[in-house]
């Protein structure tokens, strides 16, 4: 058998997704083991071969392609638990990274954060000020040397850090993304001075002008590369002594993997690699569907996570922020918000309001219905109190849920604002999912989208409880919970049906009128460069697939906007389609005749994204469809609270996984699988489809 395998590890569970030659998906979810999350990783590829009935060394040799998806990157900077971490940077500018934007990170989100800055309100420094060195050297805008490198005093500083106790060095020039040659060299200094420390360059992580942006990119990828190289480093070794044989492939941030090793130079690259890895999924069973354009919405036990598909392709973001530091990485759009299963609800008694959210519960002490220790009430209390979830057969029937404790806990916090606990239950819902809908118009209204003219993938363990609801806001055609019981263990699949991804920037400005020949000469060094770093990853030819764009804006203006190029190279009348194609993604995003057709315009970055073509897995359609129901898909009824009702009714219930292609459920009804409950609310229908996905439409 040759078995294609995605695991995705979460602060709580390890999802793992095994898809055979046949087509056939097999999903299994183990505890999360912080702080050596490599054991869970295996636990989740014994717990899939148990469920194979082979052994586990059987079943890795038995793999195809194995794809992994982490959270320790980014819980290594939310925990500050990153390696000692010194800068190298051209003199006269060792406190960029101190001095940071005006807007410290907040920009475009609060508006009261961003006008009063106290000087407190700055993050810890990933890299502290005695950890600094500045160096005599000097590139100009063009590339040209202006003065030349002073070795002495690199070396000085490299030594002078070790003797600080660095674990990792960052190097970061002024203007070196036009000549790397100085940080290139001391990256050599480094390396023949000291073979155990960790080195990185701006050059090979955020080769673009902005020089906060840049060093911050560099500090947190050295920040992350010993723990993240000593992890990947581990899981490798321990996969190669199971007889896996074809390299491991971790998910990146862009929508693809990259192999482990490239991983570990850039383990940046990780960070909300997870989430990325359902909008990749989505993507893929977006096409085999017909649907072109999806909006993606995970919802956990922590955190909503959104993300929108357009015209098969996702949506990109180019400057990223993790606790207020801002720094460049080409990367999918994700919006998230603190609105998950674990969401805490809090009161105001003096102005009778209720909050929801941002902080969670988390898996420990969790919920006050999980009997951990939690008081305060969370959103999977809520359910819980509403009848959405069944006490005695949550989690598959791995978990007994405490239903007194919740809806006392509820009926508590009601009583501070005069509701009782059925009202202030289907509060908590109703504020998130109004919240839920307010994030996804964000990504789709805020910048140019009509949700009307999409379909809504809901799926993570808590979504398809709420999708019905805010789908409905907002407009949508129809939601789908992606392969019934695989919804909640979406992002693992995703990583399964990722392609090797590679990314390659070039910053050059260059104002119009421009020739067709000077820019091709661009697209032809980055291609080159893809196919060397493909040809040493024994990527053969057949498989590459490249993809180009430009960001583009008017002159004088310091924002631009991605067009994906139509031509593999620049024809010689290029500007006219491509200005055409500029205002047309310009006006969408900021309004109809905001774009200024006759003006001179900016190509600022030539960017390739370089495609490894890898085994997909098979969606298997139906052959059959029935209308007809098997009674053992039909479970006791369970009385419900339906808030649009305002009253408790007899409510069916089915077994998710004995519904067959054709079977179609009326609201309001339950539909429940091992990992996910879906509710079918009031005026909503929901129907197996041939692929064996649930749909929601409206009534």
């Amino acid at each position: 058998m040759s078995y294609l395998v995605g695991i995705d590890i979460g602060g709580t569970f390890t999802d793992c997704a095994i898809v055979d030659r046949a087509g056939k998906l097999l999903t299994t979810k183990v505890p999360s083991t912080p702080p050596d999350f490599s054991r869970g990783m295996l636990d989740a590829l014994g717990a899939g071969a148990q469920a194979l009935g082979v052994s586990l060394d059987r079943f890795c040799r038995d793999i195809a392609f194995l794809s992994h998806g982490t959270t320790v990157g980014t819980n290594t900077i939310i925990q500050k638990r990153g390696a000692k971490v010194g800068l190298i940077t051209t003199k006269g500018h060792e406190d960029a990274i101190h001095i940071m934007r005006g807007s410290r990170g907040y920009g475009g989100r609060d508006i009261r954060k961003v006008v009063h800055f106290p000087e407190t309100s700055k993050p810890a420094p990933i890299v502290p000020k005695r950890l600094i060195r500045g160096v005599s050297e000097r590139v100009d805008c063009f590339g040209e040397i202006v003065v030349s490198l002073n070795e002495t005093e690199a070396e000085a500083a490299i030594r002078s850090l070790l003797a600080e106790g660095v674990q990792a060095i960052a190097i970061c020039f002024l203007w070196s993304f036009r000549n790397p040659a100085h940080e290139q060299r001391v990256r050599s200094l480094v390396e023949n001075i000291s073979k155990d420390v960790f080195v990185t360059c701006s050059v090979d992580i955020a080769p673009k002008w902005g020089e906060y942006e840049r060093v911050t990119a560099t500090a947190l990828n050295a920040y992350l590369g010993p723990v993240m190289s000593g992890y990947l480093q581990k899981l490798d070794f321990s996969l190669k002594d199971l007889g896996y044989r074809h390299g491991l492939q971790i998910t990146q941030c862009g929508g693809g993997t990259v192999p482990v090793g490239r991983a570990g130079e850039a383990p940046l690259l990780t960070l909300d690699s997870g989430p990325v890895s359902g909008v990749t999924a989505s993507m893929f069973l977006g096409a085999a569907m017909g649907e072109k354009n999806v909006i993606t919405t995970d919802m956990g036990g922590t955190s909503f996570d959104v993300s929108i598909i357009h015209d098969g392709k996702p949506a990109y973001s180019f400057v990223s922020n993790t606790d207020q530091y801002e720094y460049f990485l080409p990367k999918v759009d994700l919006q998230a918000i603190g609105a998950g299963g674990g969401s805490l609800v809090r009161v105001k008694p003096e102005t009778r309001t209720m909050t929801v959210g941002p902080d969670s519960a988390g898996a420990f002490p969790g919920p006050v219905c999980y009997g951990r220790g939690g008081s305060v009430p969370t959103v999977t209390d809520a359910e819980l109190v509403l009848g959405y979830l069944d006490p005695d057969n949550f989690a598959g029937g791995k978990m007994k849920l405490d239903f007194s404790s919740a809806a006392k806990a509820i009926q508590d916090l009601g009583k501070k604002i005069n509701m009782d606990a059925m009202e202030c239950a289907a509060g908590i819902c109703r504020i998130v999912e109004l919240q839920m809908a307010d994030v996804i118009r964000k990504v789709t209204v805020e910048k140019g989208f009509d949700p009307r003219d999409f379909v809504l993938f809901a799926f993570g363990g808590a979504g398809p409880a709420h999708a019905g609801v805010f789908a409905r806001e907002l407009g949508v055609r129809k939601v789908v919970i992606p392969q019934r019981k695989a919804a909640s263990t979406w992002c693992a699949f995703g990583a399964a049906a990722a392609d090797v991804l590679h990314i390659f920037e070039h910053t050059e400005i260059m104002p119009t009128p421009v020739g067709a020949d000077r820019i091709n000469k661009v697209l032809d060094a980055l291609q080159d460069q893809a196919r060397k770093r493909m040809a040493d990853e024994g990527i053969a030819a057949g498989r590459q697939r490249f993809e180009f764009s430009l960001d583009v804006r008017h002159k004088g203006q310091i924002n631009e906007v991605e067009v994906l190029l139509p031509w593999s190279r620049l024809p010689a009348d290029f500007e006219l389609k491509l200005r055409k194609m500029f205002v047309e993604r310009y006006e969408q995003l900021y309004g109809r005749g905001s774009a200024l057709a006759g003006a001179q315009l900016e190509f600022v970055v030539s960017r390739l994204r370089a495609r490894a073509l890898t085994p997909r897995p098979k969606l298997v359609f139906s052959k059959r469809s029935s209308k007809t129901m098997a009674k053992s898909a039909i479970r006791k009824r369970r009385d419900i609270y339906w808030p649009d009702l305002r009253k408790h009714r007899a409510t069916p219930v089915f077994d998710g996984e004995k519904l067959i292609s054709g079977n179609q459920v009326t609201g309001p009804a339950i539909v429940e699988t091992a990992d996910t409950t879906v509710v079918v609310h009031p005026g909503t229908t929901l129907r197996l489809d041939a692929l064996g996905n649930f749909e929601i439409g409206f009534r």
